[in-house]
């Protein structure tokens, strides 16, 4: 059986000791439910197996500090000051972003292939800041002390929810990974006002990128109705404070459910 600990509010050691081996895989609570957290090749290869999740979709990177996601991805000073703004108020975002040139040189340089996972067809991850406690802190740890990055996926079968619960995850992910963290209590604090029924089991997903991957140009203040601008293209918890965050930093945007995601 897999073994499960109860999140007591810090660091989990026990989970960060297990990503920062090899092919360690391990389910972690959100804001919006549970996650599958692995660190390399052979973690991902058993996410993605425990998942039965198709391949094409970009692949997530939880972002432990901003100096992390400036290190990581290609940025320019109007989506930087958007994802810091989130990150002030802690609001739990991921954008598609383009890797920058040294960051994905170094992810090459693991040489186990892990960018095939990391990526999708564009060269571009969503990189996605305040999660959410317990993830946060495995994130900041791993890439502070071990100079390592952490990937993620929902710790469900890919398409169902886990509903906020650890019983949601499935019997399959709970006999894949080698930890479950717990905290069920945290997960429903996030939406209190929400049931299993109406809360929201995603983060909100923006796309920075155009139908090439390349990174959208910075509008400026004096530019009006642009097209290459970013595109919500999931909803998802606190969608009104970030459509109105978008609305604050961008003149121009766009809002396209599902779009290619």
């Amino acid at each position: 059986m897999t073994k499960h600990i109860q999140w007591d509010g810090q660091l989990s050691q026990e989970g960060f000791d297990i990503l920062k081996g090899e092919g360690g895989c391990i389910v972690c609570p959100t804001k919006v439910g549970y996650i599958i957290m692995t660190s390399d090749k052979a973690g991902l290869e058993r996410k993605f197996e425990a998942k039965e999740r198709n391949r094409n979709k970009p692949g997530v990177v939880l972002c432990g500090s901003m100096d992390e996601l400036r290190a990581l991805a290609q940025l320019n000073p109007e989506i930087e000051a958007f994802y810091q703004k989130h990150w002030d108020e802690d609001i739990l975002l991921g954008c598609i972003l383009p890797w920058r040139e040294d960051a994905y040189a170094k992810l090459q340089a693991f040489g186990d292939g892990r960018e095939e996972l990391m990526t999708d067809v564009r060269g571009t991850s969503c990189f996605v800041i305040k999660f959410g406690k317990a993830g946060e802190q495995i994130a900041k740890e791993m890439w502070e002390k071990e100079g390592k990055m952490v990937y993620a996926s929902s710790a469900n079968p890919s398409g169902k929810g886990n509903r906020g619960k650890v019983e949601g995850i499935g019997e399959r992910i709970e006999g894949a990974v080698d930890l479950v963290i717990e905290a069920d209590d945290y997960v429903a604090s996030i939406q209190p006002d929400k049931t299993i029924e109406t809360r929201y089991e995603q983060g909100v997903m923006v796309s920075m990128v155009d139908a090439e991957g390349n990174l959208i140009p910075e509008q400026g203040a004096g530019s009006r109705s642009v097209n290459t601008c970013p595109v919500v293209i999931r909803k998802g918890l606190d969608i009104d404070k970030i459509m109105m965050h978008l609305s604050d930093h961008f003149n121009s945007w766009n809002f396209r459910q599902g779009e290619y995601y």
